[in-house]
């Protein structure tokens, strides 16, 4: 599958996604809005295809002090958590604003998360096995196969492995498998 075809892919299935998420996406920033000081979204600097910094819209979860590091970084992270920040992360609700992301081409459906900009360990593991190549996605190969739980190196092993095996029929597999992780929601942090 070539870069055009899977963008187009990308294009017809954010575009009909974001018909269906519409409505629950009102009631999250109206949530948010009612429940914590700030911005409905939170824009997070990423590092997207050959290690261009963008960004990157997600309901925001936490409150407006918390250090931008990643989660697992910080110091007791549920301290920072805003009153729906939990529920939104358990449900994955929050990653609906990356829709966005998808339609103007920052994204794909499928492909690496995209790293934050300041997991050099993670971005400099990519580039040296040629993931930095890749658009990130929304969900990938890694996340399916243990997301929040596994150690950088292993990430990054697992995103060259789909470098390796890129194909219609793996980011299906990937979406299905996506899918049925968050319905049990395995691997996410709190």
């Amino acid at each position: 599958m070539g870069y055009r075809g899977k963008r187009l892919l990308d294009v017809l299935f954010a575009g009909f996604a974001l018909c269906l998420a519409i409505l629950p996406m009102v009631l999250v920033a109206l949530l948010v809005k009612l429940t914590s000081r700030g911005p409905v979204l939170y824009w997070s600097d990423r590092v997207g295809r050959n290690n261009r910094i963008f960004r990157m819209p997600k309901f925001r979860t936490m409150r407006i002090d918390t250090p931008a590091v990643a989660t697992h970084l910080l110091n007791r992270p549920e301290q920072y958590l805003t009153p729906i920040g939990a529920l939104l992360r358990k449900t994955s609700l929050d990653e609906l604003p990356q829709i966005w992301s998808i339609l103007v081409g920052d994204m794909s459906l499928v492909g690496p998360r995209p790293a934050l900009f300041n997991q050099d360990d993670l971005v400099a593991l990519r580039t040296e096995m040629g993931v930095h190549q890749l658009v990130p996605g929304l969900t990938g190969w890694a996340q399916i196969n243990g997301r929040d739980d596994l150690p950088i190196p292993q990430k990054a092993k697992l995103d060259a492995a789909y470098l390796a095996n890129i194909s219609l029929a793996l980011d299906l597999l990937i979406l299905r498998r996506t899918f049925l992780k968050v319905l049990r929601r395995d691997g996410v942090s709190h």
